[in-house]
């Protein structure tokens, strides 16, 4: 292999800069920058993801000193190095010699957490950690109290490997990099190796050929003349490298007649003056929703978010991302904070591509469990990503060799008002107007999972709804062609992807994201109805009408009774009810799950992909509660193979009426490119709502009050002198 050249050490140089000006101590996971394989890359890395006060004085919380003031808040930077020390002289695990996937809080027993009260001493704090040492994974539970290691097993009962680190992917292309085939065939595509930047997407998983290795693939493409590399694929060449042994496994080469498609037009940066010249683009003025009293929200004890009538925990999670704990709500009759959600987060999120080539076939990411969406998420960019007024929250991460690291300012919360309306009524007859602005709280972060971002926002309401969105946004995964247009392709009608730009096709591929939603609705006692609306004809002489609907309530009995498919003529609601908790009028308080646009997989359930994500079988799911149960895909996702995940547990078919149950919901997006999704796609979103239904005794913001003018000042644009 040539050595690294200038432009390359520069071009690293300058990408170490720029994280470190910005704080990003952690590259994304599945995009590799360099192509140095020296061992002062990995020492610069390695003190790169190291914590010190310089990177924290800046931040709103000194995490040197931060101590937990919930059960539930996340372990903190004196927890993590305690966890290091304590695990340095435990004999069993060689620790200098093992790597860190993950190292979080080990929650308390729900029981506990609900008992806790403010004030109240912590229950014992514990740390999960799962380790890879010679490929055997880890698991760990260390007692912080005590400073022993509570329990320890080798994880021997299901299929695949822990959460890939991103000195994984560094390895993977380091290995790839090294190798000299890459060099020639870089240079056979008229790319310098300098120009070269590497990405490695997950393996999945295939057969019994990939056993007893832990593999990646890594994929090539040209920095030349832009930033947005993903727009030049060398298409068809595809290295397999098994992470443990440093080796190359498998070269493929099969696109060397393929042309790599040119950078003209692939930069999506903002330069000033861009909206002026021969096609100016009229710029929308810029715009902010005012607060003169300032926020109405306000962040207690580091995450406890206390506005308007609702109180919940949040907080970052080096998997899931955002996990939103403890939601509770207002009653507007009695003054009573009611729970309703005891936990939710994104679980797992499914990216199949619909590609069977030799270099396509094995892209079917689940990106929580393989990368992260909280090792992936980048700080916010404020007024862009997060509006005035917003308020940060950082993660405290960890690396892998154990050492912690912040995220800062990963998730924002901020108030939206964009004019809507609450609820309102004009009695024509009698003159009377009423109307209510809608106010609502947002919980936001974002993870760029190498080409694609993520937006998730959960939306607080004051009538007890809550909104949780997902949103697209990043780079197509595009696949390189000698076409520059469709009319040169014979059958192009017959074309399973499309071309958005010259030599350039878009994959058609899936997004699914499965959420784990653990409603407590007044208590752990909850039921799963199925409110179906059934067609119902009139009987002869009864009724002018022909035919009307009735809704028939079905409480589910077992976990087979709690899988739904959606169905368009065959509609139905799906409530969560505490069938101990009536109203006035005798009705269960409950919640429903309301379904937005959604998606469902048309993949064979044999299909590999299709088996480590069943769990997008069904849009919704309904398992009894238990703790060891919160990921969609598993514990272990790297390269499983089906074997534990939720369509696994919920066959022992266990009870789920009137217990602490699980509601898992998913929401799909079928992704067919165009041309204005290159060369950064606009954002595309999908949703579903977590609404109140018989809950409250009425209608509970009847009660507030409107808006008026003299409330806010007026402020306009100066006139020009």
């Amino acid at each position: 292999m040539e050595n690294c050249s200038w432009f390359h050490l520069a071009f690293i140089s300058l990408t170490l800069f720029f994280f470190f000006y910005t704080y990003l101590n952690y590259p994304v996971p599945k995009i590799v920058f360099s192509g140095c394989s020296k061992p002062w890359c990995n020492s610069i890395f390695t003190k790169f993801h190291s914590i010190s006060r310089a990177q924290i004085t800046q931040t709103s919380i000194d995490h040197l000193t931060e101590t937990p003031n919930h059960p539930l808040d996340p372990l903190t930077v004196q927890e993590i190095n305690r966890v290091n020390s304590i695990l340095s002289f435990y004999e069993p695990i060689l620790y200098s010699f093992a790597s860190i996937h993950s190292l979080s809080l080990d929650e308390p027993d729900k029981d506990s957490v609900l008992n806790w009260k403010q004030g109240d001493p912590l229950p014992p704090r514990k740390a999960y950690v799962i380790a890879l040492q010679d490929r055997q994974t880890h698991a760990l539970t260390i007692d912080l109290d005590s400073g022993l290691v509570a329990t320890h097993e080798i994880i021997t009962s299901v299929s695949g490997y822990p959460m890939l680190s991103v000195e994984d992917t560094e390895i993977a292309a380091q290995v790839a990099m090294s190798y000299p085939e890459l060099n020639v065939s870089a240079s056979a595509r008229g790319v310098s190796f300098s120009d070269l930047s590497c990405a490695t997407p997950s393996p999945g998983w295939f057969g019994d050929n990939e056993e007893g290795r832990r593999i990646i693939k890594v994929q090539c493409f040209s920095i030349k003349d832009t930033v947005n590399y993903f727009m030049r694929p060398l298409e068809g060449l595809t290295i397999t490298v098994d992470i443990d042994r440093r080796e190359v496994v498998k070269f493929s080469d099969t696109g060397r007649d393929i042309p790599v498609p040119k950078a003209t037009n692939t930069d999506y940066r903002y330069t000033p003056g861009q909206e002026s010249g021969d096609d100016p683009i009229e710029s929308i003025n810029p715009i902010s929703m005012e607060q003169p009293k300032g926020p109405s929200f306000r962040i207690e004890n580091g995450h406890m978010v206390k506005w308007g009538n609702w109180v919940f925990h949040l907080k970052a999670d080096q998997r899931a991302g955002m996990v939103i704990s403890r939601a509770m709500v207002r009653d507007s009759e009695s003054g009573v904070f009611r729970s309703v959600m005891y936990k939710g987060f994104a679980s797992e999120l499914f990216v199949p591509y619909m590609d069977p080539d030799e270099n396509w076939y094995f892209k079917s990411y689940m990106d929580a469990g393989e990368f992260g969406l909280g090792a992936t998420s980048m700080s916010l960019i404020p007024l862009n990503d997060c509006p005035r007024y917003a308020q940060y929250m950082d993660g405290v991460f960890v690396s892998a060799d154990g050492r912690p690291y912040v995220r800062p300012n990963m998730i924002c919360l901020f108030e939206r008002y964009a004019g809507d309306v609450s609820w309102r009524h004009w009695e024509i007859p009698l003159q009377v107007r009423e109307s209510r602005p809608k106010v609502t709280l947002v919980a936001r972060m974002t993870a760029s999972v190498g080409n694609y971002d993520y937006i998730f926002d959960w939306e607080f309401q004051t009538d007890g709804l809550i909104h949780v969105t997902v949103s697209l946004s990043g780079m197509l995964m595009v696949k390189g062609t000698p076409y520059e247009n469709v009319n040169d392709i014979p059958n192009h009608e017959a074309m399973s992807s499309p071309l958005v730009s010259e030599n350039v096709i878009g994959v058609v591929h899936d997004h699914y994201v499965t959420f784990y939603l653990d409603m407590d609705i007044d208590d752990t006692n909850n039921s799963f109805v199925n409110v179906h609306f059934v067609k119902e004809q009139t009987s002869p002489g009864e009724s002018p009408r022909k035919s009307y609907l009735r809704a028939k309530r079905h409480t589910a009995k077992t976990e087979e009774d709690g899988k739904i498919k959606f169905k368009l003529y065959d509609p139905s609601e799906f409530h969560i009810v505490n069938p101990s908790r009536k109203s006035r009028l005798g009705n269960p308080a409950g919640y429903k799950v309301v379904p937005n646009a959604n998606s469902a997989s048309l993949l064979d359930h044999d299909d590999p992909p299709q088996l480590r994500g069943a769990f997008t079988n069904n849009q919704i799911w309904v398992t009894p509660y238990n703790r060891s149960e919160q990921w969609a895909g598993g514990l272990l996702v790297d390269q499983s193979k089906g074997d534990d995940t939720l369509a696994v547990w919920s066959q022992r078919n266990r009870g789920i009426e009137n217990r602490d149950i699980v509601v898992w919901y998913t929401l799909g997006f079928h992704h067919i490119p165009c041309q204005e999704d290159f060369p950064v796609m606009p954002t595309v979103s999908s949703s579903f709502d977590l609404k109140p239904v018989n809950f409250f005794e009425r209608n509970p913001i009847l009660k507030s009050p409107p808006f008026f003018e003299q409330d806010l000042p007026l402020c306009w644009a100066a006139t020009p002198s």
